[in-house]
């Protein structure tokens, strides 16, 4: 445990441009919102093949032969539909509620749990009703007053990938700003932050940023932003004022694993301008899966390296009563205890939110 993957000498990187849609398909109603339209005008002047749709949930058309072929064409697909369901879903221990302004994203993580949650639906859904769901938040707002209320904008998806064809993260941020009791919160892999850059936010909006050692990074990671423009991107929004965090996960266990988080922190400290460090958190995460998951990306990744052996996990139950694996008891407290130290040396005045 202490000697085996290495940290690879880092190289030159092309820059990872903004996601460009292969296809798009719209709801007629998305159309008699003034998101829709300017959505529409985007595509048509990008000449992106366009369909329209019934509805959001049943896009059944997609190209490929193969299931592997139609789910990789899924995440290069983007539909455009209005969010019927205004009931938020807990999101904890992130925040009180998801508020959901899009599903599914243009990444292709491995371990991600929207492999499964998101199952037959992989493409990328944004929502044109963003009045609407503003309205909502408000009246979760106004039920928990004066206590905070936290929204968490990154459930189901990756807003900042797609903050370029919707501005919807931008329409929230500046709602929070002016909500003395509600809060806005999200993370990314993704380091396309300018659009965000000059808002309004009273510091009311966290952003964090999803980080993991290089050995992760390069093995789960692809169509994600490399970690030098995910940390550039961080400390473009502590400039802006925002409020910053990170999230690493999900933590693995691996051949050279104290190695890679170690220097993870190490290049964290090195690289992340100091006035970014104010009131900075982290989150920490375990690989965790589930059965169905281990399927799943077992058919869409074949060549995974992902480790998702069932007898070196620990079984634990959800929440829906449904069970996950996790690191057994000894090597979670290892990871958790290693990491935290590694935290503390770095950035002292962190706070560490939790670790699950």
């Amino acid at each position: 445990m202490g000697t085996g993957v290495k940290e690879r000498p880092r190289k030159t990187l092309r820059p990872t441009k903004p996601f460009l849609p292969d296809l798009v398909y719209f709801e007629p109603d998305a159309l008699n919102y003034s998101k829709g339209k300017k959505i529409m005008e985007w595509v048509k002047s990008n000449n992106i093949p366009l369909r329209m749709t019934s509805s959001h949930n049943r896009i059944t058309s997609l190209p490929g032969e193969t299931d592997l072929e139609k789910y990789k064409n899924a995440k290069r697909t983007l539909v455009v539909g209005v969010r019927k369901t205004l009931e938020f879903d807990q999101s904890k221990p992130s925040a009180e509620y998801a508020i959901p302004i899009s599903t599914g994203c243009m990444g292709h993580c491995h371990y991600c749990y929207l492999q499964t949650t998101l199952g037959a639906k992989p493409y990328v859904r944004v929502y044109v009703n963003t009045e609407d769901i503003l309205a909502a938040a408000k009246r979760y707002i106004e039920e928990r007053k004066p206590e905070i209320t936290r929204f968490e904008a990154a459930c189901t998806s990756d807003p900042v990938g797609i903050e370029h064809i919707t501005g919807s993260l931008a329409d929230l941020i500046t709602f929070m700003a002016d909500e003395e009791f509600g809060r806005l919160r999200f993370v990314t892999k993704f380091h396309h932050v300018d659009p965000l850059l000059g808002l309004k936010h009273n510091g009311h909006t966290r952003i964090r940023f999803s980080v993991n050692s290089d050995y992760v990074i390069r093995q789960f990671e692809p169509s994600t932003s490399h970690f030098e423009e995910r940390i550039e991107a961080a400390g473009k929004v502590a400039h802006a004022g925002y409020p910053l965090g990170f999230i690493i996960a999900p933590i693995i266990w691996y051949d050279g694993w104290e190695e890679g988080y170690a220097g993870l922190l190490q290049r964290l400290e090195r690289t992340l301008p100091k006035d970014a460090t104010k009131d900075l958190t982290f989150e920490l995460i375990q690989h965790r899966f589930t059965k169905t998951a281990k399927s799943v990306i077992e058919q869409r990744y074949p060549k995974s390296k992902l480790e998702m052996d069932m007898e070196k996990r620990k079984k634990k139950w959800g929440r829906w009563g449904q069970s996950k694996y996790v690191y057994p008891d000894e090597q979670q407290t290892a990871l958790r205890e290693f990491i935290t130290e590694r935290i503390f040396e770095h950035f002292p005045s962190a706070n560490i939110d939790y670790f699950t």
